[in-house]
């Protein structure tokens, strides 16, 4: 699929979760399975510290678990295991994330990014000088940390929970902000809670860095390099005294998104193609390579590790960390102690005024703009769900405070924090559905303007009950690919579908897609704008202005009227009212399809697109009772 800014596919789903049924997939899949999950696992965490059994609780974490190769040892208990070793996978997640938002993703336009980084720092600053302000003094004041960080995680699961039913332009917001976010409480906990560096690791650490940028910049595409130098990172900062976070981070910045070559996406079909006729085991070895090659290792690096940190490593991160026995009075000192409070005031309302007022002070004052779909209301609930620190909150908690005691208290805070700013959320949302009218947060999902015949182009019957619309960029290796979706689900439909082919060209990806568009149009005037369609289609990579005239000529047409055609303002202005209504009914990359008037959302091969038409089918008239 191809954006403004990116033109990438993503592979879905990892071998060992497709065998699990359809209804647990679907569930992991979900952004609240993965809250649920974390949410149980500090449930569990909880009454288990404070159960008759708590004692085994707290041995379990001290068990010591080495890993010994020849005379090497590498010994740390399971809590440190976890925290230090695990949790550096998942801030490798994360490095890869915010890579690929950098490389290809919202991150590439500044414009887009201004708001989200202006509410990221807000979002970092208030939150730190609230803290600071309510604990003034002491040890308690090493704590600031604990406040920066959003749970990213935790905060789109209570979004999918308590926010708009359709969301998809204030996850985009939110998750630009979180990527900031992220880089900075990482950076915090290399900088600030570190202690006894090692000099010559370091200097080996930054070598290891060298030597990842190296691979991603010769383009290796295997991933175990990466992974091998990825895992000497992480050793050589447990050596350096900097926490893990660091090896993780480093590591997945430093791996480059890439969208993929048209070149390799081919090359990968043929071997596809070849597997269907000739299914041997070197055949399907070959296609697999085929694919892996076209994907960048960022994208395969994500697909395969994130089901992992979000399923199992960030939940059996809240069962280690999150279990404070509330017994003996702790939780009574806890609730008086302005450390606590400290927490909870900080991530709640220093979150909501450091996101959401500055956001909207951003915005007031000309520095950018709200993603389109995205309301005042929605800016402020998000903000509220921003105040869900957890993750970062407990690991910087555990680093910041050597005394039992204070890091309990630090505990409760982040998870009283997390409940009171969930409900906090709910009610923002709630409110700006009644008194704003803004129930959706999403980009258009009804097709703007009707298909009208005479104007659209329309193959099939114009008065088929059955319509897909289709926004496409003739310089669009995606398009072209769904030309053949198109002829396949023409032949299943028959009479009975309709198919419409709208201008979107993206110039900013596609140099020479405006210029085509306006061809295929000229060659409408002649009554040859499907030929020229599928003309353009074939011939991709030659689109130059020559090249166009010379497929005129060879179709028929009239050459001199057909350059006076392409080249007039009626011409120009006819693409024009297509991208302004792609822009009014939510396209915001090609191929986008409208099937019978709705946005579809998802995979658009033919079986997917076959089956979202039947639904969408009018029902059947029953033929009237024949009269006796």
């Amino acid at each position: 699929m191809t954006r403004r800014s990116e033109s990438a596919t993503e592979a879905t789903g990892t071998a060992s979760f497709t065998r699990l049924s359809e209804p647990a997939r679907r569930f992991l899949r979900a952004e609240t399975g993965g809250a649920a999950l974390l949410l149980a696992a500090t449930v569990t965490a909880l009454l288990w510290a404070n159960s008759p059994w708590s004692g085994l609780y707290e041995s379990l974490w001290h068990v010591r678990a080495a890993i010994s190769v020849g005379d090497a040892t590498l010994a740390m208990d399971l809590e440190s295991w976890v925290n230090d070793a695990l949790m550096a996978l998942f801030f490798f997640v994360v490095g890869l994330e915010v890579r690929r938002e950098f490389s290809i993703g919202e991150l590439t336009d500044l414009r887009r990014a201004a708001v989200p980084v202006v509410a990221a720092l807000g979002g970092l600053v208030v939150p730190a000088l609230l803290y600071l302000a309510i604990v003034p003094e002491g040890e308690a004041t090493r704590g600031w940390g604990v406040v920066i960080g959003t749970d990213t995680a935790f905060m789109l699961g209570a979004l999918a929970l308590v926010g708009p039913r359709y969301s998809t332009q204030l996850r985009v917001f939110l998750l630009i902000f979180t990527v900031i976010d992220d880089i900075v409480a990482v950076s915090v906990i290399g900088l600030i809670y570190s202690r006894n560096l090692n000099g010559s690791a370091i200097l080996i650490m930054i070598a290891l860095c060298g030597v990842m940028a190296l691979l991603s910049r010769m383009q290796v595409w295997r991933a175990a390099p990466y992974l091998i130098v990825g895992a000497a990172l992480w050793l050589a900062a447990y050596h350096a005294g900097l926490h893990g976070a660091i090896a993780g981070m480093l590591g997945g910045l430093l791996i480059a998104a890439r969208t993929p070559a048209r070149e390799a996406v081919e090359t990968a079909e043929q071997y596809f193609r070849a597997f269907r006729q000739s299914p041997m085991g070197v055949v399907g070895r070959s296609a697999r390579l085929g694919l892996e090659r076209a994907v960048s290792v960022n994208e395969r690096l994500r697909v395969v590790l994130q089901p992992w940190v979000s399923y199992f490593v960030v939940p059996l991160f809240a069962l280690a960390n999150a279990g404070v026995d509330l017994r003996g009075g702790v939780l009574g000192e806890a609730l008086t102690s302005s450390l606590t409070w400290g927490v909870v005031v900080a991530l709640v309302i220093g979150k909501l005024l450091g996101v959401g007022v500055t956001t909207l002070a951003a915005e007031r004052i000309g520095i950018g703009s709200l993603p389109q779909g995205v309301g005042k209301g929605h800016v402020l609930g998000g903000a509220a769900l921003a105040g869900i620190g957890f993750t970062v909150s407990l690991l910087i908690a555990g680093l910041a405070f050597d005394d039992q005691l204070i890091q309990d208290q630090a505990i409760v805070g982040v998870l009283l924090a997390l409940v009171i700013a969930t409900v906090l959320g709910r009610l923002v949302f709630r409110a700006a559905a009644l008194f704003l009218g803004e129930t959706d947060a999403d980009l258009p999902r009804l097709l703007d303007r009707p298909v009208e015949a005479g104007i659209d182009h329309i193959r099939g019957p114009v008065d088929a009950p059955l319509t897909l619309v289709e926004y496409g960029d003739f310089e669009c290796p995606f398009c072209a690919k769904a030309t053949g979706v198109g002829r396949e689900l023409r032949e299943h439909f028959g009479d009975r579908l309709r198919y419409v082919f709208r201008h979107l060209p993206l110039p900013d990806v596609h140099p020479h897609a405006e210029l085509a568009a306006r061809a295929a149009v000229a060659a409408g005037y002649q009554g040859r704008f499907w030929e020229m369609h599928d003309t353009l289609f074939a011939h991709q990579n030659e689109l130059e202005y020559e090249d166009l005239a010379g497929y005129a000529a060879k179709l028929g047409l009239d050459v001199e009227r057909f350059l006076r055609d392409m080249n007039s303002q009626k011409a120009e202005a006819r693409v024009r009212a297509d991208v302004a209504s792609a822009e009014a009914s939510g396209a915001r990359g090609t191929p986008t399809f409208f099937v019978n008037g709705e946005r579809h959302v998802g995979a658009h091969d033919t079986q997917t697109l076959a089956r979202a038409l039947e639904r969408s089918a009018p029902p059947a008239r029953e033929a009237p009772p024949r009269r006796r």
